[in-house]
């Protein structure tokens, strides 16, 4: 070959190996930003670059919304549910890493004179007067160029000639991908807010659990940031053009300052923060969450800046006036320049509620079957039982149901000085024939779990290797309901079976088998729950069947999300030890310890457990 021929073939394999690579980058768009041509995962595009890929979505999505909330990663624990309930509208979350305010003014001028837009929310963060107008090369941060205006040539060839690899990655993590929330697939499409199913399902009790398991709140790091004159000038700037932009339109806009740990607020000069905010309420009123008791409180912060989606639904309820939800009194006010100066006084002395106000130790007692044979594993006997309960009523616990604790929780409701739960698993007939006589003779109530295919069982089984104990009936527990001494929630209706009792493989608890896939296991734990609620609505006065206590205790995220998903908001586990509840925070409903009872369980054990949760 001739050496022209030579040049010829080289430059014609570049060519060829460059236009496989664009039309590869093309096709997979990792970034979702050419408009869904090829390969459509919209909740990995949004996690490659939100600012980018939610505009691609909206192309196609749009007229399922007609409002919107912009800003930086906090604005996403704004959940959109609250928002739609609230305004009477349907919101999209237009969450962006980072987002400085000529960003979200920007986005908020393509949303208004492209879309149908009622309402627009705008979340300032402290950082946004820190920083206006921060060019990012991270192609994560890039902004489609029909809202920044940028040249759509430079903005395309970026993608166009990726590194394959970046392409590659996406079709493996396609592979790979699963219901619950992992690293490269971290929004939900839908809502555009950050997917938080697993964060969602995880249990959060006592002060010294949550800091175990996020010891960035022990030792924080000390820093230095300082308020910039020319950002603060750029997102007043900003704020007032999106203000006048919404009142040309007719659109409802709105401001709201985001909750930050009190240790970020650290990091400022307290007099520049206060300057910020009070010259941000003579562009706009605006409802500041930034400083207050919430602030002090490190369970409702994941980190310094992102706060748990219950905060979010407590400051969305104060905006709204809803006094159902449980919001501390000093968090959320609406800043105006005739209350600002006096509302940062105070909100500087902000301080941490009151243990006793704001949290509750909780122990839950956990029976199975009575019989005059006790043993050490499940069964206790009646005289057992009724000391125990008589020890707790002299000593002054009050029992209380699963459902006080959801109202402590989400309503701030009171509980009794000295709780305690009681609890019964399987439905037992000897919970009829016993425990629910002497829970009645002293006052108390209990809750029992039970399985819903073995209700009125007393047969069934009986001659098999795995003979099951009787089990009271719907009718006996309709008389027990109508007592108000005993509720009946979900141990499910059956997934928690004894291996192998009959033909076929059994489920002995709610979790995944190793060969099933996770869309037939959800499909199965749905159903499960489904007919588990039913047979008890349908044949009991129960109003709500939405507290379960795992089978066997098992359970890992995957069960949990589940469950919620199917409105299961309070779960009990068998590990041993107290529960501290948290208002505002339903996590710490989430997966509660129990105390098994056996016989060999003493009066004055079971009096050293429930006093415990009292320190």
């Amino acid at each position: 070959m001739d050496s022209k021929k030579w040049i010829i073939t080289f430059f014609a394999t570049i060519v060829f190996i460059g236009a496989g690579i664009i039309g590869f980058n093309f096709f997979v768009d990792p970034y979702g930003v050419f408009d869904n041509i090829g390969i459509e995962w919209p909740s990995y595009e949004m996690t490659m670059n939100p600012r980018a890929a939610k505009i691609t979505y909206l192309k196609d999505h749009h007229e399922e919304y007609d409002s919107y909330i912009i800003g930086c990663s906090s604005t996403s624990s704004f959940p959109t549910e609250q928002l739609n309930e609230y305004f009477d509208a349907s919101f999209y979350n237009m969450i962006m890493y980072g987002a400085d305010t000529l960003d979200t003014e920007q986005t908020a001028r393509y949303l208004i004179e492209n879309y149908e837009v009622k309402n627009l929310i705008i979340n300032i963060y402290l950082d946004n007067a820190v920083e206006y107008d921060w060019t990012r090369d991270s192609l994560s941060y890039q902004m489609s160029p029909e809202v920044s205006g940028e040249n759509p040539l430079g903005f395309y060839s970026k993608y166009l000639f990726l590194d394959p690899r970046v392409s590659l990655k996406k079709i493996k993590d396609l592979r790979q991908d699963t219901y619950l929330q992992q690293g490269f697939d971290v929004f939900n499409a839908e809502t555009g807010a950050y997917d938080k199913k697993v964060r969602d399902a995880e249990h959060i009790g006592n002060m010294e659990e949550y800091l175990a398991a996020y010891p960035a709140f022990v030792n924080y790091p000390t820093v230095e940031k300082s308020i910039d004159e020319e950002a603060v000038a750029g997102t007043l700037k900003s704020i007032a053009a999106i203000r006048d932009l919404c009142e040309q339109k007719g659109i409802r806009f709105m401001v709201v300052c985001a909750p930050v740990y009190q240790e970020y607020l650290s990091y400022f000069d307290w007099d520049a923060v206060e300057d910020f905010y009070t010259r941000l309420a003579s562009v706009t009123p605006y409802w500041d969450f930034s400083m207050s008791s919430v602030s002090c409180e490190p369970r409702y912060f994941y980190d310094e800046t992102h706060f748990r989606n219950c905060v979010g639904k407590m400051a969305l309820a104060r905006i709204a006036g809803d006094d159902s939800v449980y919001i501390p009194e000093d968090f959320g006010v609406y800043v105006t320049p005739d209350n600002a100066e006096e509302h940062f006084r105070e909100a500087k002395q902000a301080v941490a509620l009151d243990a006793e106000e704001n949290t509750a130790d909780v122990p839950v007692l956990m029976y199975h079957h009575i019989d005059e044979q006790g043993d050490d594993s499940a069964i206790i006997t009646p005289e057992l039982f009724e000391q125990q309960i008589a020890a707790l009523k002299e000593a002054g616990y009050t029992a209380v149901m699963p459902d006080d604790l959801l109202a402590y929780v989400n309503e701030g409701a009171e509980l009794p000085d000295k709780p305690v739960v009681i609890t019964f698993d399987d439905g037992y007939l000897s919970n009829y024939e016993y425990a629910y006589p002497i829970l009645k003779q002293y006052g108390m109530c209990a809750t029992i779990f039970v399985i819903g295919s073995t209700v009125g069982n007393t047969e069934h089984y009986k001659d098999t290797e795995y003979p099951i104990t009787p089990h009271f009936s719907f009718e006996q527990a309709q008389e027990m309901i109508d007592s108000g001494v005993i509720s009946i929630q979900s141990h499910t209706y059956d997934m928690h079976q004894w291996a192998d009792y009959e033909s076929g493989r059994a489920r002995q608890n709610i979790l995944r088998w190793e060969d099933e896939s996770e869309e037939d296991y959800r499909k199965a734990l749905t159903e499960d729950c489904e007919k588990e609620r039913q047979a008890i609505l349908d044949n009991t006065t129960e109003s709500s069947v939405h507290v379960l206590a795992y089978p066997g205790g098992a359970n890992d995220i995957l069960a949990q999300e589940t469950l919620q998903e199917n409105g299961f908001d309070v779960t009990f586990t068998i590990t041993p030890g107290c529960n501290t509840l948290v208002r505002g925070i339903p996590q710490s409903l989430i997966g509660m310890k129990r105390y098994n009872i056996c016989e060999s369980v003493s009066v004055d054990q079971v009096l050293e457990w429930v006093s415990a949760a009292r320190g």
